[in-house]
């Protein structure tokens, strides 16, 4: 057994981030513990690797949701990170905040230091933003962030497409308005995908008070009386406690988390009884209020330019892409996810937006299978406030057994009608003149799909999970909450969570970017700061 200051499960976006910061004080000693291995796998640092990292049994949990009504009985891949640097060495790159309405909402709910104000700082401290900084952006940080090195006709096309919607053009999204159609930010360095394991952890490994254990994976928090004093963990197939002097800081995401919690005898009472977990505080919330970004992905065959389908399906076309990038580091290779974005409003009336679109020069059936053989691009749209609220509850006593997913996507009415007027939203903008020339036919879902049932019949079939699970421990003040405004558990002492889980509500774009944020300002709190 060893003793520790802090005990910190789970080496992923807010972990490395907390390692760095605590261990900052030499008089504090911490533990770092990572279920998976090393960023040392090559695919991790090509930024098309998410195709070989996620559903990766090497980096990723590889976990499952349930099967969804909302998807018409279908079940969906829900990459997690699991390998130093967690989601952020698999994701999608994108540097996305969200808007200050979204912080400015928690801080409503009663979460005192949460305002838009208030996190501001916390984002620009770690950011190192190409452009330099500003009002909004800081500079010389570790998150690095950097533009597109790509672009292509077809989306350039589909952004003047999107202005003569009324979609004004933008070149920034982190502003707090994020309304608008442009190129997204990454995290990358000179075209290198950019995790928080380079960022936070490789400049300190060697501080004698930080000692970092890899393919450790927890099992338990262990409790005296209403007090956390460790955790429980294998490595190797031994059984290892590590005892933690101060406090016990999970770091685990949205899915780890709250099943760590539950596995501990820390949750909803019953579910924790029916699976012969001994129950040792009653914390109602714990797994509750799962909540996603559902993007449905809208495909069109065009015509007099060029995709990535060409490109991709010949053997000349991926020899030059490779080539390309590593030459150059530019090209595909380099490519997000997702290259133009935008955010806009289902409903003219709305005060600020609630679809993020996510367009690719590309189209395939699914995520990781070949690209259709015939030009085509895709435009993703998702509804970034969702009301449907979802659950991950455990299923068994044994830590090796993945919890039970449920998002339970278009369960709310108001999701629903999001989604069908997100697809004729969508299609305005592809019969803007700026996309004529290209005759755009749709193929996926198919433009005979017209009537309010038929598009959420549509949106069931082809909708997939965007990777945004937040919510599951949520921060405030009612019945359901589990953690505090300084994100300390409810009626357990030294325990604390510090990543996705603890978002009362989702923020309106990626999650990699504010789960930082939270890292950030959780280690502030722990060390009794409080930045101006």
């Amino acid at each position: 057994m060893e003793q520790f200051d802090y005990v910190i499960v789970g080496a992923g976006s807010a972990g490395c981030v907390l390692a760095n910061r605590l261990s900052a004080d030499p008089r504090n000693s911490v533990l770092l513990l990572e279920a998976g291995g090393k960023d040392n796998y090559i695919w991790i640092h090509i930024p098309i690797g998410y195709l070989y990292t996620q559903n990766n049994p090497r980096t990723d949990w590889c976990f499952r949701t349930e099967a969804e009504d909302g998807l018409n009985g279908r079940a969906l891949n829900y990459p997690r990170g699991r390998v130093l640097g967690g989601c952020s060495s698999i994701n999608g790159m994108l540097y996305i905040r969200g808007q200050s309405r979204d912080y400015d909402t928690w801080r409503q709910l009663g979460n005192v230091g949460w305002s838009w104000d208030d996190v501001l700082p916390y984002f620009k401290r770690s950011e190192d933003q190409v452009r330099g900084a500003d009002d909004h952006h800081g500079a010389g940080g570790e998150w690095r962030v950097e533009e597109m090195r790509l672009s292509w006709e077809i989306l350039d096309a589909f952004r003047e497409a999107a202005a003569e919607t009324g979609i004004p053009k933008t070149d920034n999204f982190n502003r707090g308005d994020n309304e608008g159609c442009g190129y997204f930010q990454v995290n990358q360095r000179r075209g290198v995908r950019w995790n928080t394991s380079k960022a936070f952890l490789r400049p300190i490994r060697h501080r004698p008070n930080l000692k970092i254990v890899t393919h450790a994976q927890a099992s338990g928090i262990r409790l005296d009386g209403n007090r956390a004093v460790g955790v429980d963990y294998t490595r190797d197939g031994v059984a290892t406690f590590a005892g933690a002097r101060r406090e016990v800081i999970l770091a685990a995401g949205a899915i780890g988390s709250p099943h760590l919690m539950q596995l501990s005898g820390i949750g909803p009472g019953a579910l924790l009884k029916d699976h012969g977990v001994n129950v040792r505080h009653d914390l109602a919330g714990v797994g509750e209020n799962l909540q996603d970004h559902l993007q449905i992905r809208m495909a069109y065959k065009v015509r007099n330019t060029k995709t990535l389908n060409e490109r991709a399906n010949r053997l000349l076309g991926r020899i030059g892409m490779g080539l390309e990038y590593f030459l150059m580091k530019r090209g595909p290779l380099t490519m997000a996810p997702s290259q133009l974005g935008a955010f806009a409003k289902s409903d003219p009336a709305l005060a600020t937006p609630d679809l993020e679109y996510h367009v690719q020069p590309l189209s395939l059936d699914r995520f990781g299978e070949p690209p259709h053989q015939f030009p085509a691009f895709t435009a993703s749209v998702a509804n970034i406030r969702p009301e449907s609220r979802g659950t991950v509850r455990l299923v068994s006593n044994d830590p090796a057994v993945h919890p039970a997913i449920k998002p339970n996507y278009l369960s709310a009415p108001a999701d629903r009608r999001t989604a069908v007027a997100a697809m004729r939203l969508t299609r305005r903008i592809v019969a803007a003149p700026a996309l004529r020339r290209f005759e755009p036919e749709e193929f996926m879902p198919s433009s005979a799909v017209d009537t309010e049932a038929e598009l959420v019949r549509a949106a069931g079939d082809i909708a997939t999970t965007i990777f945004h699970p937040v919510g599951t421990c949520k921060m405030g003040n009612d019945a359901m909450a589990v953690v505090d405004d300084k994100l300390r558990v409810r009626g357990i002492a030294g325990l604390r969570i510090a990543d996705a889980s603890v978002m009362p509500t989702i923020t309106s774009g990626n999650t990699n970017a504010p789960v930082i944020m939270i890292a950030e300002k959780a280690a502030d709190m722990i060390g009794g700061k409080v930045m101006a």
